[in-house]
């Protein structure tokens, strides 16, 4: 059975739903190509419409291209991300491939983990990307301590930090120092089995002892406390009856894979929107006034 993602057609301002056409695009091929709104730029190209294929056709040189050229790259450029793991990091791998790809517009520049021999920090290093060990404590004396991680994040000029999988409460300096700017996937439907010990198998077992008939992944925007930030992103699974928990964490894993890839593309190109009572909701890419 396929998932669902909780998206539809609506306005977060209170205006009726749009049935317009949605604005043209058009493409400036550069070393990370990107679709922009045909009617935010201050140009005067001369187009022509091909129906066939619904794209623009450039049909004579624009003299100011190297500006405009350099002030979109400006606007949109690429984004460097730091990912915190503590396990196998299937989800940093599932996001740091479909950036190689270029489906993302932004980079890892550095993993975060309190667990230095996890598979996630050892394919970061196979990568040759740096890790950096936090928080400090008894059992990893070597962990920086809040003040300083956020320093060496600083230091890689770190735009967004992504949890993923990630077990550790992130700490108060940590999170004010990035404000809307941390997000966590979590393997439920949030608000339900999140908190302190939901993590992993556990959330599963206690989704199919509840008699929940769905399940899902949450993106969420990372607070002070655990899965308590305001929900970005959902998808949602069906929960059957012969399930096992480990049947279920794999259909649900399957999503959040999908899912993340998603939610960090509309990020790094700045697709985020927040209402006015802070539900944040995403932009589709192209559409004035349809937001998922």
């Amino acid at each position: 059975m396929e998932a669902k993602a909780l998206c539809g057609t609506f306005s977060p301002l209170t205006r009726p739903p749009s049935r317009t056409q949605p604005s043209i695009l058009f493409k400036i091929e550069t070393k990370n190509s990107i679709l922009f709104p045909l009617k935010k730029l201050k140009t005067n190209l001369s187009l022509r419409l091909d129906h066939r294929r619904m794209g623009i056709i450039v049909d004579g040189l624009v003299k100011e291209s190297d500006q405009m050229e350099e002030s979109m790259e400006h606007e949109l450029r690429r984004k460097r991300v730091a990912v915190f793991v503590s396990g196998g990091g299937s989800n940093f791998k599932s996001l740091h491939q479909a950036m190689i790809q270029d489906r993302i517009h932004g980079d890892v520049v550095v993993v975060v983990t309190d667990k230095p021999s996890c598979g996630g920090s050892e394919y970061a290093r196979e990568k040759s990307i740096p890790v950096v060990s936090a928080p400090k404590s008894s059992s990893l004396p070597s962990g920086l301590p809040a003040v300083d991680l956020v320093n060496a994040l600083r230091e890689f000029k770190v735009d967004f930090l992504l949890l993923a999988g990630y077990l550790k409460l992130l700490p108060v300096e940590l999170v004010r120092a990035y404000p809307r700017a941390i997000l966590n996937i979590h393997p439920s439907l949030l608000p339900a089995f999140g908190g302190k010990g939901y993590y992993g198998i556990k959330v599963h077992k206690a989704v199919i002892a509840s008699g929940a008939r769905y399940s899902g992944a949450t993106i969420h925007f990372v607070d002070e406390h655990y899965d308590t930030g305001r929900i970005l992103a959902q998808r949602v699974v069906p929960v059957l009856v012969t399930d096992s928990p480990e049947e279920l964490a794999a259909r649900v894993l399957r999503e959040e894979h999908k899912l993340y890839v998603e939610v960090v593309t509309a990020l790094c190109e700045e697709r985020i929107f927040w209402r006015e009572d802070g539900v944040p909701f995403i932009k589709k890419r192209g559409y004035e006034d349809e937001y998922c």
